[in-house]
């Protein structure tokens, strides 16, 4: 699908309704884990997977920031039809994400108790969520084949294919859910494995169909050796991505810690609230993700022209569906609640409705930083981005030391909107900057 072309809305709208249809679906299963999690293995079990949270953000939001800036560059190389050049960093992108993953399942394995203990884990929970994330570390490998191999098929315009692939594992992750913690009594171990191996899957598939179905890849041919220029071209764009997803996590990290010392009812309660959150707000970050390919497209090919008419019609996107998603969560944060803990009346449940009832309203300000922050990095400008990465962290670590220093549970609720607001605030100064510079036109 090519992006240079055609009216912003369109080709944003069509390129991103794949995306987004991916990402609820992959936040489904996620949403089945908390389920089955909550239902049948209690609510120690759905803290200790919640505290885990914070973690696998850090490491996870990494991997997902550079395969996204990876993408980027290769997404700038198809816009300017530079077939030969997207083949070497193809490959150069291959050999990075190799060399990363390992480094990376090794390292956070070795650490994860220690961390687990500095984000002050309630003792009781320690044991369950250290079994839960080291089984999501381990499978490292998969999750970056999984992220590099569907940002390399959209960076060639093909958003379809990822989203099919992500719903064939998104049912296959259901169905070893019930396999693994019902009958097997896998237990959160289960959980966490059931959506390694879908990742593999998944990511198998979108490689498989890049190499034999896109038309990119020389059938045959010799594979490029590795190139130093073509590492640290998209080095210069993934790394400051992926330290931008880090910058922002260790902001939750602080939250985290600020959220264990109410006890395990606050940390139940928002584990319960955000993984209703994220199954409204993820489809945000798909459109973020169409902004950035959008924008690469039209960078290669020298179409800043188009970058500002995109910028408005993502934005009214994005404000459309966040009016949709709070009615929803307006009428149905109670059976939503239910839905996942089993009860309605208890402190955990209550706790998980204010949640929502506080959020729901401020997702704009979510919506405004995924256009404005990918806006930027399709632009190649991630050393840019990634202060807004800072920003985030400042909000989250100042909501979530107050809310522990003040014992509320209210402060936590509005902790990742303040971090968002910060965030949105400065990309939307960086992109106006930017764009005025250019003569072409004004912002």
């Amino acid at each position: 699908m090519e992006l240079t072309q055609g009216h912003p809305l369109k080709q944003l709208f069509f390129f991103a309704l794949p995306l987004v249809f991916g990402t609820v679906f992959q936040q489904l299963y996620s949403f089945v884990d908390t389920v089955l999690v909550g239902r049948f293995l209690g609510t120690d079990a759905l803290g200790a997977v919640g505290v885990t949270y914070s973690l696998h953000f850090l490491i996870m939001g990494f991997v997902q920031g550079l395969c996204v800036g990876f993408g980027i560059v290769l997404a700038q190389g198809f816009g300017a039809k530079d077939r030969e050049g997207l083949r070497r960093f193809f490959w150069n992108g291959v050999y990075l994400c190799a060399g990363i993953s390992l480094l990376l399942a090794a390292g956070t394995i070795l650490l994860t108790k220690p961390l687990l203990r500095l984000i002050q884990t309630p003792e009781e929970l320690l044991p369950l969520a250290a079994a839960y994330v080291q089984i999501f570390f381990l499978g490292l490998p998969a999750t970056v084949l999984y992220n590099y191999s569907a940002n390399a098929l959209r960076a060639v315009g093909d958003s379809q294919r990822p989203f099919y692939f992500l719903l064939l594992s998104s049912i296959v992750n259901i169905a070893l859910d019930c396999l693994f913690i019902v009958p097997l009594h896998g237990g959160v171990a289960g959980a966490a494995w059931a959506t390694v191996l879908s990742q593999l899957l998944s990511g198998v598939l979108n490689s498989l169909w890049y190499f034999f179905r896109t038309g990119v890849m020389e059938r045959g041919g010799p594979r490029p050796a590795p190139s130093l220029a073509c590492m640290g071209r998209l080095c210069a764009v993934g790394l400051p991505m992926g330290l931008e997803y880090s910058v922002s996590a260790i902001g939750a990290v602080v939250m985290q810690g600020g959220i264990n010392t109410l006890g395990k009812t606050a940390v139940a309660a928002q584990t319960a609230g955000e993984k209703i959150r994220q199954m409204f707000t993820l489809p945000m970050e798909s459109v973020g993700m169409a902004m950035a390919t959008y924008t690469g497209q039209n960078c290669g090919a020298g179409r800043m022209d188009r970058i500002r008419a995109g910028i408005r019609w993502g934005l009214l996107l994005q404000y459309v569906y966040c009016g949709v998603a709070w009615l929803v969560i307006f009428l149905l944060k109670a059976p939503l609640t239910t839905l996942v803990l089993g009860e309605s009346v208890s402190p955990v449940a209550q706790g998980a409705i204010q949640y929502l009832t506080l959020i729901s309203p401020l997702f704009f300000l979510h919506g405004s930083l995924m256009i404005l922050r990918n806006t930027l990095q399709g632009l190649g400008k991630s050393l840019l981005a990634i202060i807004s990465g800072i920003g985030e962290l400042v909000g989250r670590s100042l909501g979530g030391l107050a809310a522990a220093q003040l014992a509320s549970f209210a402060l936590i609720c509005l902790t990742n909107p303040l971090a968002w607001g910060l965030g949105a605030v400065y990309c939307l100064g960086m992109t106006c900057w930017i764009l005025n510079k250019s003569k072409e036109f004004s912002i």
